[in-house]
């Protein structure tokens, strides 16, 4: 991913630099050293609600260009205050070159970062909610119909196979015959497996089965999930797979076996934009693949993570079915999904009741027993499996009355904003749902939302727990749907 998005940023990185222009000759500066003149915090968010539509000139009379972002832990994200990520660098590096471009002086065009769902990049764009969207984009027939293109920043790319712990041996792209791959209905990925799936059919060959994986997910969560063994099979672009088979090591990429060639990528904008489409271009020409600028991007933000493990492994499926009526009684008692609760009980102790902290937790859900005892919770004995799972779960539910309970709410954001009061404390996430909606942000949404402002104000530990737990949930709702599949009908053996 961190490659990809480099490239639709307007960098890129390859084991040997290509030779560089003059332009492109300087690397970017540190990530300290980034200098930013924002607008007054009112306008930006006034800026990030409003629709517009118009060229160059209308942004330089504006002082502003809107660009769409993907919000993850290497496209966009916060250092303690500070915003980072591949795309925020590459395009301060835009900025920097428009300004020297227009010679603004003293009224200096800013850029403003919008984070959005990857679904959402090109009909943000439609709507006017943006004026460039940049990460990993590839240019494609479906999106040129929508939208206009910069020149590729990224030429040759291709959709490659890549398996996991939990595929079968696949030796031939035949070999996908019947078998499910996982990838975003609203990828690229989607419509080239689409495609090769209607060649299938047409010269009578069987085809493949196509998952459509949660939208909150993304390439890296995945990749992440094949590794793991939750998944078997997805499709990746090249280099996407590449960097992460460095991190993700029981990853195997097949780069002989690709759905898709030749596919370019680039910044996108609103078609009858021709002075920005200028501007762009000539912004892409030195910073293309291959650059310094690129290559040193890359270097600083590919670094390990704390990744997670196989949540659906045999081993773990057991303990999961031993826990699994306590999770439904208590969760559907308290009003959650109680696959979410199972999933958070996953991040918490691997589904161990034997597991204690240091701090004092103890169980399946890691409780402290003094908590659990006293008010309002009132359950003693939280060694026991049954008697944890209940104070887990009804100290959530707590938590969620006491401090959440204006908030407009469905199932799944109930469950994510309870996981994250669990983690960084009720207090802190209600203040800072606050203060999401103080900033334009939705306040009962947590991705690309209130998930933004913890980031920024309590760190990255709370955004990954809470991420790690979303991607245990899909993975038990995969689990779930093939042990229903598994079963036969009412009534038949």
């Amino acid at each position: 991913m961190l490659c990809a998005v480099l490239l639709a940023a307007g960098a890129g990185c390859t084991k040997q630099a290509a030779p560089e222009s003059q332009a492109a000759a300087t690397a970017p500066a540190a990530p300290a050293e980034v200098k930013t003149e924002s607008p007054d915090p009112s306008v930006v968010e006034r800026i990030k609600h409003e629709k517009w539509t118009g060229d160059l000139d209308g942004m330089a009379e504006r002082r502003f260009i809107r660009v769409l972002v993907v919000y993850n832990r290497t496209y966009y994200f916060y250092d303690g205050a500070e915003p980072r990520g591949i795309s925020y660098e590459a395009l301060k590096e835009f900025e920097k070159f428009l300004n020297q471009k227009l010679k603004t002086g003293n009224r200096q065009v800013s850029i403003i970062f919008i984070p959005v769902q990857r679904g959402e990049l090109l009909q943000g764009l439609l709507d006017g909610r943006g004026d460039i969207a940049a990460s990993n984009i590839g240019i494609t027939p479906e999106g040129q119909a929508l939208v206009d293109f910069s020149d590729p920043l990224r030429d040759n790319a291709s959709d490659i196979v890549v398996t996991g712990p939990a595929a079968p041996p696949i030796s031939s792209l035949d070999d996908l015959a019947g078998k499910e791959v996982y990838v975003r209905k609203l990828s690229r990925y989607w419509f080239t497996l689409t495609r090769f799936n209607d060649e299938l059919k047409k010269s009578g060959k069987p085809q493949l089965i196509l998952k459509a994986a949660d939208e909150n997910l993304d390439d890296e969560d995945i990749l992440e999930m094949v590794n793991a063994g939750m998944v078997g099979i997805t499709v990746v672009d090249n280099l996407v797979g590449e960097l992460w088979a460095k991190a993700f090591k029981e990853l195997t990429l097949h780069p002989d076996l690709n759905v898709a060639t030749n596919v370019s990528m680039g910044w996108a904008f609103r078609k009858n934009s021709p002075q920005l489409a200028a501007v762009v271009n000539e912004f892409v020409k030195d910073h293309r693949l291959g650059t310094s600028f690129g290559n040193t991007l890359a270097r600083r933000y590919f670094q390990n993570n704390k990744w997670v493990v196989n949540s659906t492994s045999e081993e773990e499926m057991k303990k999961f079915r031993q826990t699994i009526e306590f999770f439904k009684e208590y969760s559907g008692r308290y009003g959650f999904d109680w696959l979410m609760v199972a999933a958070q009980a996953y991040q918490e102790s691997r589904l161990d009741q034997n597991v204690r902290s240091s701090a004092g937790a103890v169980g399946v859900m890691q409780i402290k027993p003094s908590t659990a005892a006293g008010d309002p919770i009132n359950i003693p004995d939280v060694e026991k499996l049954d008697a944890n799972v209940h104070a887990g779960v009804k100290y959530m539910r707590f938590m969620m009355d006491q401090y959440f309970n204006d908030a407009a709410l469905d199932r799944v954001n109930r469950g994510l904003f309870a996981f994250a009061s669990y983690n960084a404390g009720p207090n802190k996430i209600a203040r800072l749902r606050k203060q999401a909606a103080a900033e334009g942000l939705d306040p009962n949404k947590w991705f690309n939302n209130v998930e933004l402002i913890v980031d920024r104000e309590v760190g990255f530990e709370t955004v990954t727990y809470v991420s790690n737990i979303y991607k245990y949930y899909v993975a038990f709702k995969l689990a779930e749907e093939r042990n229903r599949q598994k079963k036969p009908p009412a009534g038949r053996s």
